[in-house]
């Protein structure tokens, strides 16, 4: 099949592209200006060229619905930045704006340049930062996306010990649910993922990382508070502040309550362990948590942490990577720093897809307030 070599959006490397793939538009004699060459290659090769100022004026013009204002913003004379955005849409053959007496809109056409203009605009500011860092001694940048209870629990000692063994490293971390955490290493936007199972994505390679264990917070003075460690269905009977809606802990407190024919009466979720502590010290209900962390919050705050008397009280955090052959030698450093184990078959997970889909409709549910609640309320 014939084909054309056209150059890349920045004049950079060449691609082949089949001459049947030219928009059907570029053929029409009305769109292409006298001046331009007959020659489809040189068509093309004009077609595929941006520069930036006109990319960044569509955004702004886009922004402030006005071709004026974005002009303004763009430190740009109206007729010239009238004449970028009309080449532009001569060029592409589309319109990008409808244009109406009281300012413009965009097309469906103009959104997917927006898009694409707001993701090219975003790779340029991470491509400047993450050059930028080299030139002060920055030798490498690690994407960590971890769970609430790995960051409350182990990650910060380990991140340290990390941090202090290679200082040419920066580290950015972000606090996401587990099913989220998965879903960034596998698309790219995190390098490194540490959750609780069940794992969902099949493309990510995971090892052993830590064991934790789960312990109930109660008020100081609590019913429950004369017990060393109690079941979980003793809490079924209390109000429960929890974490927000998809956060792992919450998901299976829900999924265990369920089990036992029970509802959880979750009265508050709130993103954090600390709100979690205040709350429950305020006598909003009781709460389930990481051990280290209730045993922290415990010299804090007026609360008392207690064992929870359920198998299920021990769990695992795995650390995960996207499947791939070598490593980067900055990704390997660190895997090879947290995880003291190689990940064996039997170690692994089974990969839940039924309960990844699951997952969305189970964040949207609303536990339903309790029938009877014998948690204090709280006096103004």
């Amino acid at each position: 099949m014939a084909s054309v070599r056209a150059s890349s959006m920045f004049g950079g490397a060449l691609h082949r592209l089949p001459l049947r793939a030219l928009p059907e538009g570029w053929h029409r004699p009305a769109l292409i200006p006298p001046s331009w060459p007959a020659n489809p290659i040189n068509l093309l090769n004009s077609a595929m060229r941006f520069d930036l100022t006109t990319l960044n004026l569509i955004l702004a013009i886009a922004e402030s619905r006005s071709i004026t204002r974005g002009a303004a913003s763009e430190h740009l004379a109206l007729a010239a930045a009238s004449k970028r955005l009309s080449d532009l849409e001569t060029r592409l053959g589309v319109l990008l704006f409808e244009r109406h007496a009281r300012g413009v809109e965009l097309t469906e056409a103009g959104r997917a340049m927006v898009r694409h203009i707001r993701s090219l605009n975003a790779n340029l500011h991470a491509l400047e930062s993450e050059v930028v860092e080299f030139s002060r001694g920055i030798k490498g940048h690690l994407r960590i996306a971890a769970n609430a209870s790995a960051i409350a629990e182990c990650l910060p000692a380990d991140l340290a010990a990390f941090s202090q063994a290679h200082p040419g490293i920066r580290i950015s971390l972000e606090d996401l649910t587990s099913a989220e955490v998965q879903a960034a290493v596998a698309s790219g936007r995190a390098d490194v993922g540490i959750f609780v199972p069940p794992q969902h994505e099949a493309r990510l390679h995971c090892r052993p990382y830590r064991q934790g264990e789960l312990a109930v917070l109660v008020p100081v003075g609590h019913a429950l508070a004369r017990h060393g460690a109690v079941p979980f269905d003793a809490l079924l009977d209390f109000d429960i502040v929890g974490l927000h809606l998809g956060a792992a802990l919450h998901e299976q407190m829900r999924e265990r309550a369920q089990a036992l024919g029970r509802t959880l009466n979750t009265r508050v979720q709130v993103r954090g362990f600390d709100a979690i502590a205040q709350l429950v010290e305020a006598g909003l209900g009781v709460a389930v948590l990481p051990k280290g962390v209730a045993e922290r919050f415990a010299r804090i705050f007026a609360v008392q942490p207690l064992g929870l008397a359920e198998d299920w009280s021990r769990r695992s955090y795995l650390l995960a990577v996207r499947s791939q052959e070598v490593l980067p030698a900055v990704l390997q450093r660190f895997v090879d720093a947290l995880c003291t184990s190689p990940m064996t078959a039997s170690d692994l997970p089974a990969v839940a897809p039924a309960a990844a889909a699951a997952a969305p409709a189970a964040r949207q549910s609303r536990a339903q307030r309790p029938a009877r609640r014998t948690t204090p309320e709280v006096t103004p």
